[in-house]
């Protein structure tokens, strides 16, 4: 194969990666001419009216959403004027597989697409929001390149060992930059851990227990356990203490870009008749559905009433939610 073949069949290579990840739709006029829907401004307009509303009762409520990072501009492009409300509003940003993970588990990303994704978080960063990337990785050396890598950018870090999130990492002295500091705003950190599933472990009990066991400065964490049942506010009292005794932030994880049929607030009836706001099943995840997040029925349930998702975080003591599914507008735009 001869050099400039080879280069264009890496640029075809890594636009495809690109494209994954941003969409291939950029032309955002198109879709408003289509419908009329903004579906980028839509999801900012969201973040930024539950956050407003959670900041109302708690003003050092933190809100990070993950991923759909092109939001930090307001035509997408790493270029671009940025979403002054946006950026304002919100206090950090995720970001799944910035260094190992994208395509596979313990296989590096594109070096194209993490250089496309710095440009944005960096965009975040410089208007003093805090950056959390989840790699997924568990090989020794590929977990001390992420955390290399990440801290070479000021981005916190976590190497995932399993794309399920069932496991607690321990903590490593050096890697991991461990004190005994309190935690009490998001700068303060240097490490945090993403848990999710709590397959592994019996009891509510036992998943306080362990994660109390530890020194994660920051934990994200799902407010139901697996039978559905919240964990109580003493129960995220004790969580914000590390096992050295200093302080840590304890953050909420909550979907707002799908609906998920084993939450509190599903109704099996809408699978046979579908509220307006009711898409599609996603068929990498099943019992998650696209939702239009844009309706006020679907917003209702997330935010604004006490029986709300985000109002139940709030009134569990969480000092923040993790926001997932934040890149939802690529489904509506490529539809």
């Amino acid at each position: 194969m001869n050099c400039l073949l080879l280069l264009l069949v890496l640029g075809c290579n890594n636009n495809q990666e690109l494209s994954e990840v941003f969409g291939e739709e950029t032309d955002q006029s198109v879709n408003q001419a289509n419908n009329g829907i903004d579906y980028r401004q839509e999801m900012r307009d969201f973040v930024i009216g539950l956050g407003k509303h959670a900041k109302e009762v708690n003003p050092d409520f933190k809100i990070i959403p993950q991923n759909g990072i092109e939001l930090v501009t307001m035509n997408g492009e790493p270029d671009g004027k940025i979403s002054k409300d946006y950026l304002a509003l919100i206090d950090g940003n995720g970001q799944e597989s910035l260094f190992y993970g994208y395509k596979k588990d313990n296989v590096k990303t594109n070096q194209s697409v993490s250089k496309t994704l710095i440009s944005y978080l960096e965009i975040s960063q410089k208007q003093d929001n805090m950056i959390f990337v989840t790699d997924y990785c568990s090989d020794l050396e590929k977990v001390k390149d992420s955390k290399h890598k990440n801290s070479s950018y000021d981005f916190v870090s976590f190497a995932a060992p399993d794309r399920d999130l069932t496991i607690i990492p321990e903590l490593n002295q050096t890697t991991d930059k461990l004190s005994g500091k309190d935690i009490i705003n998001l700068n303060d950190a240097n490490n945090f851990l993403f848990f999710l599933n709590y397959e592994n472990y019996p009891t509510k009990q036992s998943v306080v227990s362990a994660i109390s066991d530890s020194d994660y400065d920051i934990v994200f964490i799902d407010m139901f356990f697996n039978d559905g049942t919240p964990y109580s506010k003493s129960m995220i009292e004790r969580l914000k203490i590390k096992a050295n005794g200093s302080k840590r932030l304890v953050l909420a994880y909550m979907s707002i870009g799908e609906a998920e049929d084993y939450r509190f607030y599903w109704n099996p009836s809408w699978k046979q008749e579908q509220p307006e706001w009711l898409d599609k099943e996603n068929k990498n995840w099943p019992g998650n559905f696209k939702v239009k997040y844009w309706e006020k029925d679907w917003q209702n349930i997330i935010y604004g009433n006490t029986d709300s998702y985000l109002d139940r975080i709030v009134a569990t003591g969480f000092d923040g939610v993790y926001l997932d599914i934040i890149d939802a507008f690529e489904y509506f735009e490529n539809e």
